[in-house]
């Protein structure tokens, strides 16, 4: 007797529920996602066991290399119009719109404001390699941080301040960045810590 032969059937698989839901996975990490900002220095912050968290919203943060160089950004862009304009005021200059428009989306500056307009005709690299070898002015003689800091809480009294150094900042530096804070009556700001095991530190 022949044997009966059984037809065989595919084997295909079909996927389109599978992609359905990589892409709505996509998609949630994406909208919930906060992207971290382009740094100009690396920065080794020192540790603590503090675990209060700053807010997203409304920051103003100071970013202080180990060599002492001072760093700002704003989370708002409307803010950064603002404060620039306010700054050049106060400094005898005039950005045009097209200069705005590139300050607004830097994700942080920080040169002496006699060298902005330079600056912000350079490109994206080219202001990447400077960046990191200006930093604001922050000394007795020319202290253009604390003019950042006044005309940044004119423009939105919100802000929060948020200091984040290199453990190996110098002292002297850290001091004067609170004492021009201080002038400015700026006696509240958070200081950006890394979160260390408090058991350890017992040890």
């Amino acid at each position: 007797m022949s044997k009966v032969k059984v037809a065989r059937k595919s084997t295909r698989i079909d996927m389109t529920a599978m992609s359905d839901v990589t892409v709505l996975l996509l998609t949630f990490f994406m909208l919930t996602s906060t992207f971290v900002k382009k740094e100009p220095v690396q920065v080794t912050t020192p540790g603590s066991v503090s675990e209060i968290k700053i807010p997203e919203t409304n920051i103003l943060s100071i970013l202080i290399d180990p060599k002492g160089k001072v760093f700002m950004s704003m989370d708002k862009q409307g803010d950064m119009v603002e404060t620039l304009t306010k700054m050049g005021k106060d400094y005898g200059l005039t950005f045009t719109s097209e200069e705005l428009k590139k300050f607004k989306v830097l994700s942080t500056f920080g040169v002496p404001i006699k060298n902005m307009k330079a600056y912000l005709a350079m490109k994206a690299e080219e202001q990447d390699k400077v960046l990191a070898s200006l930093g604001i002015p922050s000394d007795s003689i020319d202290n253009q941080f604390k003019d950042w800091v006044k005309n940044a809480r004119a423009t939105n009294p919100d802000f929060r301040i948020a200091i984040k150094a290199d453990q190996n900042t110098p002292y002297k530096v850290i001091k004067n960045v609170m004492a021009s804070l201080q002038d400015l009556r700026e006696n509240r700001y958070n200081l950006i810590t890394s979160l260390k095991n408090e058991t350890a530190n017992k040890k």
